[in-house]
């Protein structure tokens, strides 16, 4: 169970589930809405005014396992041991990274692993909402605030939910059966309708809107040949810069030298992390790459002290990881590390991350 921090119960007011819905439906708001209450905390995801996920904190795992133990019954490519294999990897792996809602990143790995489609994880989110709503539309007397820089902000997007539409359907108790479910198509399904009134009674359109579907690629994405003549461009306001790696592989060290023309960049290597951390406040270079997994300090450890310094804040750091997972790059973005790169290093993966962030 998560505790409430007790400067939260400070601010505790009457609460209005309603309207703070409404005040997040404008097309300029994008972010996140915390809702915190004594039972604990709601949080709503939106993207210009659109629902992009929903989940409560003392049940984020349970309404997903429930509903794919259900809907297994109607897919062959879910495994019949799908939650224990999402508990293993998303609950007891990220139990100590302080990773927010690893719910979705579990439905972001559904859809890369292929065991669900884009589509259907859009259906499976919407299910979520629904059950979301239901709770959160109970609330008397809480707190809340609004962020505006989200978890999910780099996460593939599923769906765009029209908030007023899931309260109609919440309050008239419809819910995604497994059957619509995996007949899903790119068409959104006929809903059942109730009286708008319930929720805003204003003049806006009462039509239904399509539920739209982004799925960026959760790998790194090679950019077009126009990006590709941006990013190799030399800098014309800086003719040098210095690059600063620490890896406790001196292969990788020298393969990133080899790969940097030495007239335009002076690349740094020290492959002790400890030692790696007062070289950089001493060289103050342009750009720092981190090996995520060293002895003593470990790349997300470096890059999150440098992060306190004034100085280093704005810094392009790039996290070099063995396997950029879902929730390697969930841990490098708690740390706000720049962009992660795979071993083995290639020349243009390389010169792509260094020009895109030097620029």
């Amino acid at each position: 169970m998560k505790t409430l921090p007790i400067s939260r119960y400070r601010f505790f007011q009457k609460l209005q589930p309603l309207s703070l819905l409404k005040k997040i439906t404008s097309k300029s708001v994008t972010g996140c809405l915390e809702v915190f209450s004594t039972s604990g905390a709601w949080s709503i995801y939106v993207q210009e005014g659109k629902l992009i996920y929903a989940c409560y904190s003392e049940k984020m795992f349970e309404p997903l396992y429930r509903n794919l133990q259900r809907l297994t019954q109607k897919n062959s490519t879910l495994p019949r041991g799908i939650n224990e294999q999402l508990q293993s990897i998303f609950e007891r792996g990220v139990e100590n990274q302080a990773i927010p809602n690893p719910d979705y990143l579990a439905i972001c790995w559904l859809v890369n692993e292929q065991y669900i489609s884009s589509m259907q994880a859009a259906m499976l989110i919407e299910q979520l909402a629904l059950e979301f709503l239901d709770s959160f539309l109970q609330i008397e007397e809480g707190s809340y605030e609004f962020i505006h820089e989200t978890f999910l902000d780099d996460l593939p997007k599923f769906c765009h939910l029209n908030l007023r539409l899931l309260v109609e359907k919440c309050q008239a108790g419809i819910k995604v059966s497994p059957e619509q479910f995996w007949q899903y198509s790119q068409q959104s399904s006929a809903g059942v309708r109730v009286a708008t009134e319930q929720f805003w009674p204003d003049n806006e359109p009462k039509t239904r809107p399509k539920i739209e579907v982004q799925l960026p690629p959760i790998g790194n994405k090679p950019p077009t040949p126009s990006k590709y003549q941006r990013f190799y461009s030399q800098p014309k306001d800086k003719k040098h810069y210095t690059i600063f790696c620490v890896d406790d592989s001196p292969l990788v060290l020298n393969t990133i030298k080899g790969f940097l023309d030495e007239q335009i960049f002076s690349v740094f290597g020290v492959t002790d992390s400890v030692k790696a951390l007062m070289e950089i406040f001493h060289t103050k270079p342009d750009m720092i790459f981190l090996d995520v997994t060293m002895p003593n300090l470990d790349g997300y450890e470096i890059c999150s002290l440098l992060r306190k310094q004034p100085y280093f804040k704005n810094t392009p750091v790039i996290m070099v990881t063995e396997k950029a997972s879902l929730i390697d790059k969930a841990k490098a973005k708690l740390v706000r590390a720049s962009a992660c790169l795979t071993k083995p290093l290639n020349q243009s993966d390389l010169l792509k991350t260094v020009f895109q962030h030097m620029i």
